[in-house]
């Protein structure tokens, strides 16, 4: 396979990537960088009305989510075209969609008819809202999950309205949560030799990643409301100010708060009877943080940041972008990695943030051009090259 040169995690396994836009090419992504052979199956030029809809392929975008791939350029909507991707699946593992739920069965892309021809296969599917019910046939989009999945009414400033996170958390979500299920349905072929159909939804995912706050009315019955940078119900934890910009500290526990107190001269709140319990400080939390940024004011982020880490206090900075990949303990633990661009040169990409001993992720290769592994896959399959220059003219490729 041109450009893999090591068998990693998964090598073994074959992949067939038919997904656009995030959710889908998140869990792609981890299939590839643990060493999948992934096949993205792409439009032929000129087909597909929504290409170049993110920017154009040598967008940042669609460089750090597409390494690691070959791409087959593959007109769907003809008959040749699905009869040559149905020659793909008896051979694949792993087959990844988030088409809207009715065009896969449109395109005969659905479970039933993969598992016909290949009954080890693995269909990931990954929708805005599940692949049945009442909104089955709704597009769905990162922000509109974020607002149904309950992120938004905890995120931001009381009385300030919702806030949308400034990731795309629900699409990133589902996607991990689908790389997950399909690592799930590969260890259980193992056992029974049998494929099976992996789902997972924005708003499923979007739930899921509320957690406590989902568990908080779930079996509290509270509705939990937004509290800003400050934890929920746990304090002084939350985002403070200094001489010369914000930082967070995350002092719940008692020892904790005490040694915070005595960093800043302030005994008087360590030894406050009401102080000993985080019951009472929370009641107190307007208060405390007043005058724990009056302390803190009068040094610099970087001084406190330092002070407080020194002192047991848990406490880090708030970075822009640029200063995260500045930090020498995200430098030590490899967050980035440089491929080769035809175009673009060098460029660095986001690395997978598993650490595995002997079998780790490995980013190699760039974003494939165009249908750049047309004759290469298709040689793979048993076309001749006549057949594939045949194809090419009926823009099947």
């Amino acid at each position: 396979m041109s450009g893999k040169t090591t068998t990693t995690a998964l090598g073994q396994f074959k992949v067939l990537d038919l997904t656009r836009i995030r959710s889908g090419p998140t869990c792609v992504r981890v299939l590839a960088d643990f060493g999948a052979d992934v096949i993205r199956i792409e439009s032929p030029a000129g087909l597909d009305p929504n290409e170049g809809a993110l920017g154009g392929r040598d967008t940042y975008d669609m460089l750090n989510l597409h390494r690691n791939k070959r791409s087959l350029t593959l007109n769907l909507k003809t008959q040749e075209g699905r009869d040559i991707f149905h020659k793909l699946v008896r051979n694949a593992d792993v087959v990844v969609e988030n088409y809207r739920p009715d065009v896969k069965e449109r395109l005969g892309l659905d479970y039933a008819s993969l598992q016909s021809i290949n009954p080890r296969i693995i269909l990931a599917s990954i929708s805005g809202f599940g692949q049945d019910g009442p909104y089955q046939k709704r597009p769905g989009f990162d922000q509109i999950a974020q607002g149904m999945g309950g992120l938004m009414s905890v995120t931001g400033m009381a009385g300030q309205g919702p806030m949308r996170a400034g990731i795309a958390v629900a699409d990133s979500g589902a996607g991990v949560y689908a790389a997950l299920g399909v690592m799930v349905a590969l260890l259980e072929r193992e056992r029974s030799g049998l494929g099976q159909w992996v789902q997972s939804s924005l708003l499923q995912s979007m739930i899921a990643l509320c957690d406590f706050q989902a568990a908080r009315y779930l079996i509290e019955g509270e509705v939990p409301p937004q509290s800003g940078n400050d934890h929920p119900f746990a304090t002084p934890m939350g985002t403070y100010q200094s001489s010369d910009g914000h930082f967070n500290i995350g002092a719940s526990g008692t020892t904790q708060f005490r040694s915070l107190c005595e960093s800043i001269g302030r005994l008087d709140l360590r030894d406050e009877p009401r102080y000993q319990n985080n019951a009472g400080r929370l009641k107190d939390r307007p208060y405390i943080n007043a005058e724990l940024n009056k302390a803190f004011s009068f040094q610099s982020t970087q001084h406190w940041v330092t002070a407080l880490n020194d002192a047991g206090v848990p406490c880090g900075p708030i970075y822009n972008m640029q200063q995260v990949f500045e930090d020498p303990q995200v430098k030590h633990l490899k967050m980035t990695t440089t491929l080769q661009h035809p175009r673009r040169g060098p460029i660095r990409v986001v690395n997978q943030p598993l650490v595995l001993s002997r079998t780790p992720a490995d980013v190699q290769t760039t974003q494939p051009e165009l249908g750049e592994h047309n004759q290469e896959i298709l040689s793979e399959l048993g076309f001749s090259l006549a057949e594939i220059e045949q194809l090419s003219a009926q823009k099947v490729i």
